[in-house]
């Protein structure tokens, strides 16, 4: 747990590239196989089931401490972290200890299969031998909240300095659905021929925002335009018989989208795409908030598949015939993937993204102008030779997203942050005008630098009208414009509305509330772009 504690230290006080890079070269060089194996799995987003519950630890933590629970419950919303408040009240540890990550780790997760008392025991006593760094990260790794500063790109790297294998093939191999209790360091970094994992994505190639003119991209011959979509991003695989969809974030979601397997009825084996996965209605993409109602289940009754088929528009070809063509020209591989899709009947759940034809620069921005029609959120450019890489890289691929949605909006409650906002009220509830009566329809919490959110406290403080816990309701004077991507109906809210992205685009110090916008005026917003 020291050499972990060594390595959390050092990245987490620099902001320098190469200097985390270094300090993970360090540890993946010298540390155990088994710890190294952990620290790949934390930093990828691969953490230990929670085994107890947020409120048995604050009860724990203020008893070790010997102060009142609601002196523990008042500070831990100004520290604005739970592990950090937990370390801070607590007394030195007793006793030193020498195990490693692994050890806490294997502990953690044997905790589920004792009772809550033993795990009391056990939880005291891990704080009694451990200093305050080691500390911190335990009681990250016990609520399931580590994270930190270091990229899937940088971990890579640094893996394949300690190793010295190739830094893309270090990439694919991380991808899919491991975890450290089904395999070993030895099987996923070192085997030199390691058994094929027929379910395993590639990592995903992300592009940049463009925020200048697309004239600054050079020759628009060069480029692919096409339309960014509003769904979900996802890796469709069809391998050994079967099929396998991975979403962006590396979640397994096959069994969330039945109608893709009728891919294998179309496509042969060993194909790979890339594409967004759309709720269709036949002829065009339903509003992402009918796909939304899939997301979150792990089987889909018959009403949702009727109500929301999905299909994937795929954009791009990564492997066929078991062949990875990743390396070739966009070109190249558009032109197979158009040949692989041409002509397959409309049951088929795949087909290919249409392209964008376009003369010159001003010509895409009149067709970008237009993609609400087409329930896109802008277009996509990517450079004719590019590869397909992993990670976001600057230069080839680039989304070219339409100015949001905006209205203004009223704020009528406010609550605090967390961690190094904690003392400031950055959480907003924002209304709409329904006749005389504010109606609340949407929150928000970013979009704001710092000094108006310590402008934006002062003034909370001085006009809270009543307090509900946490949340201060204040005098609706204040109004914000609200930018977002898209606005659907809504029935768990009381405006029966509900946004897309929403975050605070400006304070509007010259608007007074009650020229605030109106239920009505959203639910315009909504005929024109729902």
């Amino acid at each position: 747990m020291k050499d972990f504690a060594r390595l959390f230290t050092a990245v987490d006080q620099t902001t320098k590239t190469t200097a985390k890079t270094k300090a993970l070269t360090a540890f993946f060089t010298e540390a155990a196989d088994d710890d190294k194996l952990w620290t790949v799995a934390l930093f990828s987003g691969r953490r230990p089931r929670r085994a107890v519950t947020t409120t048995q630890l604050r009860e724990w933590a203020a008893e070790r401490a010997g102060i009142p629970l609601w002196l523990f419950e008042e500070s831990y919303p100004i520290v604005g972290d739970l592990a950090e408040t937990i370390t801070l009240v607590l007394p030195p540890a007793e006793r030193e200890s020498d195990r490693p990550l692994s050890h806490w780790i294997n502990d953690l997760r044997d905790l589920s299969k004792v009772e809550p008392e033993a795990r009391k025991t056990r939880i005291l006593a891990a704080w009694d031998e451990l200093d305050t760094t080691e500390r911190f990260l335990f009681n990250k790794l016990i609520t399931g909240g580590f994270r930190i500063g270091v990229s899937r790109k940088i971990m890579t790297r640094a893996l394949a300095q300690a190793t010295g294998r190739d830094e893309a093939n270090l990439a694919h191999r991380l991808m899919g659905g491991w975890t450290p209790e089904s395999t070993s360091w030895h099987a996923l970094i070192e085997a030199e021929d390691p058994e094929a994992d027929e379910s395993r994505p590639y990592p995903f190639y992300l592009a940049y925002q463009l925020d200048e003119a697309p004239e600054t991209l050079g020759d628009p011959g060069d480029w692919l335009a096409e339309w960014k979509w509003d769904g979900i991003r996802g890796q469709l695989l069809l391998r050994g018989g079967g099929h396998h969809v991975w979403s962006r974030g590396e979640e397994l979601m096959t069994d969330r989208f039945p109608e893709l397997a009728r891919a294998a009825d179309f496509l042969p084996t060993g194909t790979a795409f890339d594409g967004e996965i759309l709720a269709w209605d036949g002829t065009q993409p339903m509003p992402f908030n009918a796909l939304q109602k899939r997301i979150g289940r792990k089987t889909v009754p018959k009403k949702l598949l009727t109500e929301a088929p999905v299909v994937m528009l795929a954009y791009d070809l990564l492997e066929v015939d078991g062949e990875d063509l990743r390396d070739r020209p966009l070109a190249e591989r558009r032109e197979k993937l158009d040949a692989l899709l041409a002509g397959l009947p409309p049951e088929a759940p795949v087909r290919p993204s249409p392209r964008i034809a376009f003369d010159d620069w001003a010509d895409l921005a009149s067709t970008r102008a237009k993609a609400r029609d087409f329930r896109a959120e802008g277009v996509m450019l990517k450079h004719r030779a590019s590869p397909y890489l992993d990670g976001r890289r600057k230069g080839d691929w680039w989304k070219w997203k339409l100015d949001p949605l905006t209205v203004d909006a009223v704020m009528i409650y406010a609550q605090q942050g967390h961690g190094r906002r904690a003392n400031l009220f950055t959480d907003f509830t924002f209304a709409a005008w329904d006749g005389n009566e504010l109606v609340p329809f949407t929150k928000a919490y970013s979009g704001l630098t710092d000094a108006e959110f310590r402008q934006i406290t002062a003034w909370v403080r001085r006009n809270t009208l009543q307090r509900f816990g946490p949340v201060r309701q204040v005098r609706p004077e204040q109004v914000f414009e609200i930018a977002f991507e898209g606005i659907h109906d809504s029935p768990r809210h009381k405006s029966g509305l509900a946004l897309r992205f929403p975050r605070m685009a400006r304070w509007r110090h010259d608007k007074p509330a009650q020229e605030a916008n109106t239920l009505a005026d959203l639910r315009q917003l909504l005929e024109a772009y729902g």
